[in-house]
């Protein structure tokens, strides 16, 4: 099984930049304190990247 990591929305995107506020939206969150599991690849890393001040990440 490939490494999964755990996202979790833990800042509003109220006043966001709408480019950030896009990300979160594709990384499947919707609402505040939402989690969900994400494959851990470039793609998704480079994501967590831009909005890192919104969510926090742990490895499964």
């Amino acid at each position: 099984m490939a490494n999964k990591l755990k996202i979790t929305l833990v800042k509003s995107t109220i006043g966001a930049n709408p480019k950030h506020r896009a990300t979160v939206e594709a990384l499947g969150l919707t609402k505040l304190n939402k989690t969900v599991e994400q494959e851990d690849n470039s793609a998704i890393r480079g994501m967590i990247t831009k909005v890192n001040h919104l969510v926090k990440v742990e490895e499964i």
